[in-house]
Formats: C-alpha cells, structure tokens, sequence
C-alpha cells in the first residue's frame, strides 16, 4: 500500500524546498526552541523517551511541535517511531494499523516496519490491519516532515485511534510494549494531538491547564475523567493516554510539557482558538 500525501500544499507545504524552509523557521520562531538541532546517533534498544506534538497546519502549531521534535533529535532516531493519532474522519476501526507499505511525503518516501505493526495487531485484542482510517487523516501525515528533515534512516508504525477510552488505551499501550519486548528493536512513541477547540483564548487556557497538568503527573485516568467532566475537545487524549501508560511500563515516569499556545497567539484572535502543546515523556 502506498499512501499518498493527503494534505500536502494545505498543511505544509507541497514543494521540497519551500517544506523544508517552513520547518527551519518552525525551530528559529520565537514560539519555537531557537536553533536548528544536530541529529545525534542514537545506539542501542532502550529509546529514553517518547513525545507528544500537535498536529495543525505549520503555520500554527509548528513552532510548538518544533519542542517536542528538537528532544528527539538530541537523543538521535530510533529504528522505529510509532506515532499514535486520534481518527478525524470517522472510517476505519477502533484501533486501524497500517502494517505494509510506504507513505509519501514531499521529501520522499518512509517505510512502514511491517514486523512491529503485526505482531501489535497479533497482540492486540482489539487493534486490527486498516487502511481506510489512514487514507484522508493528516494527524500522522503531517509529523513525517519533521522527522525527515533530519534523516530518512527510519520506519513509522501509523496507528490511528477511533475509539477512545480506558479499554483501548490499556490495550494498545500493552500491545507495543509487549510486540516491542519481542522484536528488541528501539523505537519511540509519538502521540499526535492538538488541545481544546475553539474556545476563547480565556477559557482555553484555563481547560488545557487541566489537562496539561494530569499528562505532567502521568495520569492517565485523571486526563481521560477531566476531557469527560469538563467537556474537553482535546482531539488526541487517547494517544496521549496509550503514551503514558507505556511510557510508565518502559521506567519512564517523568513528564515535561515543553511549549504550549493557542493558534490566537498566532493569528491574534482570541475569540476561537485551538491549543497545541509539546511534551515529553522520559
């Protein structure tokens, strides 16, 4: 299967050069981290983190992913990243993996790592081989820019989430880790979410402060109870969820947000924005 750009000249844009420029300035914007990070090598099985970035056109959340991007740079690529995205579209199943193929992007083409995809679905009591939830989703799309800038010597595990709760989550994070253990190679998580949806920038701040701080406590049950409570429209807090639960089965129980703002930060309305945050789990 080879998936084709969905949102390529929206998103970011559609030419090489042009992309690759719009992701320099994300880092040197004054809302990004400043400096354009040198790829290190990364030897071994044991990946020390995992991360969580938002997923809007560049032009708004790109700054604040660049945060989230520049700690994964600094550790140097694992062999796999698995990146973990809520469903926008609807199609698809509760947990669709895309287990073979390749997926374009303006600077080129990123094998999927078959291997670890179906022995997460082999492990999985509910993930399944799905294409259809990836075909038109740009939550995913719209991350492998960013890692290519920096390298091609990778493979992706796309796994899109139509269902989020306790269960699923649970489940998913499980399966990694369990098909991660099997094969012994080193990977990291990449959970792909933006926060609340157009609120005013008052009340934005004040629900994603909520949630900001439950992922800063590694507490995934508090996070899923206060989208509940509060009426949070975070888009991903089921990747983010799967994120922490394996990251606390890995040893890695610290949490960090590294960047957070709105898109009327960007734009300078404040009547409807949307949040983005970077974090990083270690």
């Amino acid at each position: 299967m080879l998936r084709q750009p969905a949102v390529a000249g929206a998103f970011y844009p559609r030419d090489a050069e042009n992309l690759k420029r719009l992701i320099e300035s994300c880092f040197l914007d004054d809302s990004g981290v400043g400096e354009i990070p040198e790829l290190k090598n990364f030897e071994g099985t044991d990946y020390p983190i995992n991360i969580m970035v938002p997923h809007a056109g560049y032009q708004y959340s790109g700054a604040v992913a660049s945060h989230g991007y520049c700690k994964l740079v600094q550790n140097g690529f694992p062999e796999v990243f698995i990146i973990l995205s809520p469903n926008h579209t609807g199609f698809g199943t509760e947990i669709s993996v895309f287990n073979e193929g390749q997926w374009l992007t303006p600077l080129g083409s990123v094998e999927v790592d078959s291997e670890f995809a179906d022995e997460i679905i082999s492990v999985s009591d509910i993930a399944s081989a799905d294409f259809q939830a990836h075909i038109r989703e740009h939550s995913i799309e719209v991350q492998l820019p960013f890692l290519q800038y920096f390298s091609s010597d990778f493979k992706i595990v796309p796994i899109t989430m139509g269902t989020q709760n306790f269960v699923t989550s649970n489940d998913l994070a499980n399966a990694i880790f369990e098909a991660g253990n099997k094969l012994g190679k080193s990977y990291a998580v990449i959970a792909s979410t933006d926060l609340s949806h157009f609120n005013n920038q008052e009340k934005a701040n004040k629900v994603d402060g909520f949630v900001l701080e439950d992922i800063e406590e590694m507490n995934e049950f508090k996070l899923f109870e206060e989208v509940i409570q509060y009426n949070i429209t975070m888009c991903g807090y089921g990747p983010v969820m799967t994120t922490i639960s394996l990251s606390k089965r890995l040893g890695k129980n610290n949490s960090e947000i590294l960047a957070y703002q709105t898109s009327g930060d960007v734009t300078g309305d404040l009547t409807s924005v949307v949040g983005y945050a970077s974090g990083v789990f270690k």
